[in-house]
């Protein structure tokens, strides 16, 4: 199933954009091949009561464009997504500045020398948000939702009474979400979709690109699109006989897959490996894996 992607986004980086009635958007400017243009940050409220949704990267000019967007306000919130190093290693900085408490699901999960390595060790949030919890100012709340997958801890957060859900890196109007274990976890992304699928949200605002407007049919393509490639990586496995996450990524991606990506397309095909081991149709023997 072809997934309607959002490429077009012309916000420049450091620039304030109004999305929404008590929303606004500041585009950090660390683009690449993940990260697409950059990170956005996002700002709730306004006044005295401004939560901040994704610090980003630790970024001198990112921290002066949100000071200079919030100039004459109040941060009382600064809430992070997930411990990925393009969202949350600027909470520091700007806590110092500003003096508001940090707000999480937690740690980082997975240790370093266990594959951590992508992640922010040093983020500790002043305050833990379980699934559910709920975060409060004067003229917003948002709802805490826990979507592993992408990130263990990963969280979106409803705006209650909009309709508008941050999505963060679990869906992304500008591409697939990469899902490399072990902090990764297939099952658990498409679990998270699916629970995002039973809402009724009427729009998106991603980690990465641009607003996604009326995102239920954009959701129904990630999801069929995984499906899609998991029945890919199970009949390559078959056919190969025995292969590596690596050996399969050109008979599943394609051999013009942009030779930047291919690792990261491995660390993917490693998750669907891992996902069909727990259902009984692949097996593992070191690196190299076998269809049951």
């Amino acid at each position: 199933m072809s997934i309607p992607f959002l490429k077009h986004d012309t916000l420049p980086p450091g620039e304030v954009q109004q999305v929404a009635p008590g929303i606004r958007r500041i585009l950090c400017g660390n683009p690449g091949p993940f990260t697409f243009r950059g990170t956005n940050t996002w700002l709730v409220g306004g006044g005295s009561s401004v939560a901040l949704i994704d610090p980003g990267p630790a970024d001198e000019a990112h921290l002066a464009a949100i000071l200079r967007a919030t100039a004459g306000e109040r941060i009382t919130h600064i809430i992070v997504s997930h411990t990925h190093r393009d969202h949350s290693p600027g909470a520091a900085a700007l806590q110092a500045a500003t003096g508001a408490p940090t707000h999480g699901f937690g740690p980082h999960m997975t240790p370093p020398d266990q594959g951590g390595e992508g992640g922010d060790h040093a983020f500790r949030p002043d305050v833990a948000l379980p699934d559910g919890a709920a975060l409060q100012g004067a003229d917003w709340r948002l709802s805490a939702i826990h979507t592993p997958g992408h990130c263990a801890n990963h969280l979106c957060f409803a705006l209650e009474g909009t309709g508008v859900l941050f999505s963060a890196d679990h869906v992304m109007s500008w591409s697939t979400t990469v899902v490399s274990p072990p902090d990764g976890d297939m099952a658990a992304y498409m679990a998270s979709l699916a629970r995002l699928a039973a809402r009724d949200d009427r729009l998106f605002l991603p980690g990465h690109g641009p607003p996604l407007p009326d995102p239920a049919p954009f959701v129904a393509a990630l999801a069929a699109h995984r499906r899609e490639r998991e029945a890919m990586v199970a009949d390559a496995l078959r056919q190969a006989g025995r292969a590596t996450a690596r050996e399969l990524v050109p008979p599943v991606y394609g051999p013009a897959l942009d030779e930047r990506l291919v690792p990261a397309a491995a660390r993917s095909l490693l998750a669907h490996l891992i996902k069909l081991e727990r259902e009984g149709v692949a097996r593992r023997e070191g690196e190299h894996w076998e269809a049951m």
